[in-house]
């Protein structure tokens, strides 16, 4: 072979590979998952009492590559991220007492005297993400109750734990599983965060450094920067809030939407069931951080 033949099919070769990597791919929402970057926010308050208040919630980067080298870019850069991911979800289910499933993209959870809670979203089928819920609170020694309800796009599964009784409710939503599991334990809800009688509370936080505005069941209202950014951490933290920030709601599914200055509006539905207390942070690049308080 002599060295022009073989600089001609090297030349060929790279040809070949760029062509390859700019071929377009089709989306794939089950492949093209949350991987780029984890941002982890966690808080820790111990009362005068003893009791303790734990919060955790956490976003991960979407890698969505139109073509085939980003995608093969997309895929290391996971590889990477993977090993960071696994230490935090041990971290937070030892802690929280509550397992966490697999390719989250948003995940917020609660520890708090009154209750233990996790909201999670994933791109993962609703199937696969009852699979695993059930595998893994079987494993903890959680019993299901009779009565579950499996649809295609909804599940809710009751259960009975020796902390207290707890509630598995499941939403498929725009290619992406919405899970919130809590268990409440026997502990009441200061008067601060309860709802009021066959109420949905909703309280409303902003924890960017920009304006923001939430609309919730056509209702939209302005909230500073770092307006009520605390109310996630303890239940005096809620009580502080204007009452601007607290909004009672029957159950029922609301489209929320919020909008950040600069960014694009980002809009969710949550479903919430009577005497439930929400949060609602507004989180970086205006991303919606719920998380169930009771």
């Amino acid at each position: 072979m002599t060295r022009r033949t073989l600089g001609i099919l090297l030349a060929g070769s790279l040809v070949a590979a760029t062509a390859a990597m700019a071929i377009p791919v089709t989306p794939d929402p089950a492949r093209d998952g949350p991987t780029k970057n984890i941002q982890i926010n966690w808080s820790h308050t111990k009362r005068s009492n003893g009791f303790v208040d734990d919060t955790w919630w956490a976003l991960r980067g979407r890698c969505a590559p139109d073509h085939l080298g980003e995608r093969l870019l997309c895929d290391t850069v996971g590889l990477l991220t993977q090993a960071t991911s696994r230490t935090f979800e041990a971290k937070m289910s030892d802690d929280m007492g509550l397992p966490l499933v697999d390719r989250w993209a948003l995940m917020t959870a609660k520890n708090s005297p009154f209750m233990r809670s996790a909201h999670v979203e994933t791109p993962l089928g609703l199937e696969a993400v009852l699979g695993f819920y059930r595998a893994a609170l079987e494993r903890r020694g959680w019993t299901e109750n009779d009565g579950a309800v499996v649809e295609p796009d909804r599940a809710v599964v009751a259960f009975t734990t020796s902390d207290g009784p707890a509630l598995l409710r499941l939403v498929r939503q725009d290619n992406t599983t919405i899970a919130d599991l809590a268990l409440r334990k026997p502990l009441a809800a200061t008067a601060r965060i309860q709802p009021a009688p066959g109420q949905v509370m909703l309280l409303l936080g902003n924890k960017t450094d920009e304006a923001a505005d939430i609309t919730v069941n056509e209702r939209t209202i302005r909230l500073a920067a770092h307006a009520g950014e605390e109310l996630i951490d303890f239940d005096a933290a809620a009580d502080e809030l204007p009452d601007s920030q607290k909004i009672d709601l029957p159950p029922g599914t609301y489209k929320v939407t919020l909008k950040l200055k600069g960014s694009a509006a980002q809009t969710r539905e949550f479903e919430v069931a009577v005497n439930e207390t929400w949060g609602l942070l507004v989180g970086p690049e205006g991303a919606p951080l719920p998380i169930r308080m009771y």
